[in-house]
């Protein structure tokens, strides 16, 4: 019996067209497939449309309205393919991870850095690649596929702006490669017995504040005043100027921990945080209640917290334990 995938189109380079203004997403789910005529012999596809928008103006509110069609439609398929933009695909991925945990069914991510209907294009490889990897047996949770390279829906980021392989998984292995069709795994995942576990809200009052040399501290009071948690992108392993800690350290005597939220990560790539290394990192978690990334990605990190803080009335160790609590391996430690 064929598989039976379903098809979600969002907008994206993928199924974009040049314009005298430049490429703006415009292919119909119908015309995006239509590229791939041969695929239809092997599996069952159905194509819906969920929007057409360039990936820059995708917001949490998409996120949302991507996993409740996953919610409608999970018992009617065996898989999910999500054609998406790639300058935002890693943030959807992590979200889609936490909106959608244990899911015994594949929800994969493509994109291209090529419209689809270019004469030379990486799209109709990437889209390919994606439909043969849903409809495998083996394959469960939210991947991105891109290039040949299946990556974890918590550990991708786009790390080239215009080459075919756009994307990376950091501080964890990709999961598999797709050569001419073939699935070749190098990780096997654990499938859920009891799963999907569904989630419907986010709190968008998440703050990234990305730290610079000079940087002066004066909005800090504002910032602190309008989010409910402010994630500081510093340096190194997780270093603070001191006078930036000076006035971070008066803002957050005014609140509880479970009132503001402070998460660290850092500005490099790969190794992830360690902020008890240095005097200027240590002085801040000794001192105050703060939350450390680790090795997650940025993009993991900051959909993770929209979706723990979109639960009122939690207490501070609450907090704490579903943040440091691993989900679809967004942290090994």
């Amino acid at each position: 019996m064929k598989k039976k995938l379903l098809i979600m189109t969002t907008g994206g380079t993928i199924a974009s067209v040049m314009t005298p203004s430049g490429l703006i997403p415009a292919l119909s789910s119908e015309q995006l497939m239509s590229y791939l005529p041969e695929i239809g012999e092997d599996f069952q596809l159905t194509t819906r449309a969920l929007y057409s928008l360039d990936s820059t103006d995708v917001t949490p509110e998409h996120w949302l309205t991507i996993a409740e069609e996953i919610r409608k439609s999970y018992d009617d398929f065996d898989g999910f393919v999500i054609c998406h933009g790639t300058d935002t695909m890693a943030y959807t991925a992590a979200a889609l991870s936490y909106l959608v945990q244990d899911s015994p069914k594949p929800i994969v991510l493509t994109g291209a850095q090529k419209p689809i209907g270019f004469e030379i294009t990486d799209a109709k490889a990437n889209l390919r690649d994606s439909i043969i990897y849903a409809a495998d047996a083996e394959s469960c949770g939210v991947q991105i596929v891109f290039d040949g390279e299946v990556i974890l829906g918590t550990r991708a980021k786009k790390t080239k702006s215009l080459s075919y392989a756009a994307f990376s998984s950091i501080n964890y292995p990709v999961l598999a490669s797709i050569r001419d069709g073939r699935i070749i795994r190098y990780i096997r995942q654990e499938q859920a017995g009891a799963g999907p576990v569904f989630y419907d809200r986010l709190n968008t009052k998440v703050f990234l504040l990305k730290i610079t040399p000079g940087e002066l501290p004066t909005l800090l009071p504002e910032i602190f005043r309008v989010y409910d948690c402010v994630i500081i992108e510093s340096f190194g392993v997780g270093g603070i100027p001191d006078s930036l800690e000076s006035a971070l350290f008066r803002e957050l005597k005014k609140y509880r921990p479970e009132e503001k939220i402070l998460a660290m990560t850092t500005q490099v790539t790969y190794e992830g945080s360690h902020i008890e290394t240095y005097e200027v990192g240590r002085k801040l978690k000794d001192t105050f209640s703060i939350l450390e990334a680790k090795d997650m990605t940025l993009e993991a990190l900051l959909t993770k917290l929209m979706w723990i803080l979109a639960d009122e009335g939690q207490s501070w160790e609450e907090i704490c334990g579903r943040f440091y609590r691993p989900v679809a391996a967004d942290t090994l430690y």
